[in-house]
């Protein structure tokens, strides 16, 4: 039988905006040969994929075009917004994930925002590694430290991160998931802003990443001294994440639109 499948823009509040996203629903689990391949035919830097369970929660997997990764933010606000707008799950209803990274949870807020509970990533100080900073196109960095499967740069102005043209090639050397650069932000608006090229996952420049957020919030909350600010992750295409940290858990929120409606016969 034919699988609905849907492609959500997330962290937008309108269409071709923020992160797009596949999110599949399917009836029973699939092989990961399957899944993965569906991931590459959609060619999104992630696609979802869930089942549900009896007692109404669903299981959770992301596979980008390349590989399958232990957390994503943005895929899990898509299918979120997918299950309550196709009436899977009703308005008041908390969506439940069980994933890699445990248990994950979606509430809708006022306004339209969605938000997600996360686990919090903490940020090791390091020493810049061999050729990082030279594979950024950077002279220097104000801080470099080790999110777990990443490395998270901040740069002096947030036209630096704006304008950064890295090596990808070059940073696809260093065995991590990705590279964060991030700075704080030159206006009102926005507490911090960021970039995130994950050339290991097989995507040169993520749009809009929450799982990056989840090492973001930590990291500026102990730089600028607050638990709730608003992050602008600077891709071409551009987004914005409403973080809240909380004990060792981070509230990720933002808007989600579904652009693409249909089946998949395979």
């Amino acid at each position: 039988m034919p699988i609905p499948i849907y492609q959500v823009d997330a962290f937008s509040p309108k269409p071709f905006g923020g992160n797009p996203a596949g999110v599949c629903i399917l009836e029973a689990a699939r092989d990961e040969n399957w899944m993965q391949a569906v991931a590459a035919e959609m060619n999104l830097s992630e696609t979802a994929f869930l089942v549900r369970r009896s007692d109404g929660s669903f299981d959770l997997r992301w596979f980008t075009p390349a590989v399958e990764v232990s957390l994503c933010g943005h895929a899990t606000l898509g299918s979120a917004h997918v299950l309550w707008e196709t009436g899977i799950l009703e308005a008041s209803e908390q969506a439940q994930f069980h994933t890699k990274s445990g248990l994950l949870t979606a509430d809708r807020l006022d306004g339209g925002r969605i938000q997600l509970d996360f686990p919090k990533i903490d940020v090791v100080d390091i020493d810049a590694p061999a050729g990082l900073l030279e594979s950024l196109g950077l002279p220097a960095a104000r801080y470099v430290g080790r999110p777990r499967t990443d490395y998270l740069v901040e740069v002096e102005s947030e036209e630096i991160v704006r304008t950064l043209t890295p090596d990808i090639a070059g940073l696809k050397d260093h065995e991590v998931r990705g590279v964060i650069v991030t700075a704080r932000s030159a206006g009102p608006d926005f507490d911090f802003v960021s970039r995130f090229f994950a050339p290991g996952a097989g995507i040169d420049e993520d749009p809009v990443t929450g799982s990056a957020h989840c090492a973001l919030a930590p990291y500026w909350a102990r730089v600028l001294g607050k638990t709730k600010m608003v992050g602008y992750q600077a891709s071409e295409r551009g987004g914005v994440v409403h973080v809240r940290l909380d004990g060792d858990r981070v509230k990720l929120a933002g808007h989600a639109r579904t652009v693409l409606r249909g089946e998949l016969d395979a």
